[in-house]
C-alpha cells in the first residue's frame, strides 16, 4: 500500500498499470492472484475495494492466504499473545506452493487454462509479471522452471544467488553464503556467485502440481517481537524470537534444469526493503520515473 513518488501511486497500482499494459497489447484479461497473510488480509482487500481494483477486472483478482508457523523464543518456548494464544507468523514466500493448492488455488488455474504463471514480489516496483522473451526461452530449452536474474552489484549485496547444488539448480541466500564464496571471483575478475535471485520466477502449471507435494525446508530468521508473558506485555527491544520460514527457490532443486534471462538492474529491479537510503522509496522513485521516461 506504500506510495511511490512522484505519480504518487501504491505499489499494488503499479503492479496493476503492468498487468493491464499487457492486457491491452495481448488483447486477453490475465488472471491475477495475489497471496496476503492472515494479519494483512482484509487490510489488503479493503484497500483494493476503496481503489476500484484500480480499474483491472474484479472477477479476475483472487486473494488467498498463506500458511502460519508458531513463533519461538531464544529458550524455544511459545511466545503468547494477550489471550494467552501460541503467537503465530507467516512462514515465508515458499509457502506459496502449498497454499495454491490448499486454497484451490491450482485447481481455478486449470479450469481457467492457465498453463504458465509468474510470481513476482510486490516490493519491486519494475516487475514485469509478463516476459514473453523469458516464457519463450523455457519452452525453446524444454524446462518447467525459470527465473530472470540481474547481476549482482557487490559480494554485500542482500541478494540469493544461483548455483548448482548437487548438480540441481539452486540458490544461496545471502544470509547462508559464507564471505570467502560471495567475495570468488573468476578469470574474468566477475563474481562467481554473482547471478542474483530478485524474486521474478516462471512456472508451468504441471511445476507448481508437482511442487505443491512436496516438503520444502524451513529457514530460521531472527525477529524482534512484541509479546506477553504471565499476561503481561513484554516490549522486544532487541530481537527475541525464531521465525520460520521457507523459500521459494527451495523448489528448484525437484527439477533438473531451469533457464535464466539476465536482466538489467534499471530495468527489472528497483525494490523498497528500507524506510530510507538504499533499496527505498526514494530510489525506487527515481529508478521507476527513469524507465518509464525512456520508454
Amino acid at each position: 500500500m506504500i506510495q511511490v513518488k512522484p505519480k504518487a501511486k501504491s505499489l499494488f497500482e503499479i503492479l496493476a498499470d503492468t498487468l493491464k499494459r499487457a492486457n491491452e497489447t495481448y488483447q486477453v484479461t490475465i488472471p491475477w492472484y495475489i497471496m496476503v497473510s492472515k494479519e494483512n488480509k482484509d487490510q489488503t482487500i479493503a484497500f483494493f475495494e476503496k481503489n476500484h481494483y484500480f480499474e483491472y477486472p474484479k472477477e479476475q483478482v483472487t486473494f488467498f492466504v498463506q500458511g502460519e508457523m508458531p513463533l519461538l523464543s531464544q529458550d524455544k518456548q511459545f511466545l503468547l499473545d494477550q489471550e494467552g494464544n501460541i503467537m503465530m507468523a507467516s512462514d515465508g514466500n515458499g509457502s506459496i506452493y502449498r497454499s495454491m493448492k490448499e486454497k484451490g488455488i491450482l485447481q481455478d488455474m486449470k479450469k481457467k487454462g492457465v498453463e504458465w504463471i509468474f510470481i513476482g514480489s510486490v516490493d519491486n516496483v519494475l516487475l514485469k509479471m509478463i516476459e514473453p522473451i523469458l516464457l519463450g526461452l523455457t519452452i525453446k530449452q524444454n524446462n518447467q522452471i525459470a527465473s530472470k536474474t540481474i547481476v549482482k552489484a557487490s559480494p554485500e549485496e542482500r541478494v540469493g544467488v544461483f548455483c548448482k547444488k548437487n548438480d540441481k539448480p539452486s540458490v544461496i541466500e545471502y544470509t547462508e553464503l559464507p564471505k570467502e564464496l560471495a567475495e570468488l571471483k573468476n578469470e574474468k575478475s566477475e563474481l562467481v556467485y554473482g547471478e542474483s535471485h530478485i524474486m521474478c520466477n516462471l512456472f508451468s502449471l504441471s511445476a507448481l502440481e508437482k511442487i505443491a507435494e512436496e516438503n520444502l525446508p524451513y529457514h530460521i530468521a531472527f525477529k524482534k517481537i512484541n509479546y506477553y508473558k504471565e499476561g503481561k506485555f513484554v516490549e522486544a527491544k532487541e530481537p527475541n524470537c525464531y521465525k520460520f520460514e521457507q523459500f521459494i527457490f527451495d523448489s528448484f532443486p525437484f527439477f533438473e534444469n531451469i533457464t535464466l534471462l539476465r536482466g538489467k538492474r534499471e530495468e527489472d529491479f528497483a525494490p523498497v526493503k528500507n524506510k530510507e537510503g538504499k533499496d527505498s522509496p526514494e530510489t525506487a522513485s527515481k529508478l521507476y520515473e527513469q524507465y518509464w521516461r525512456q520508454c
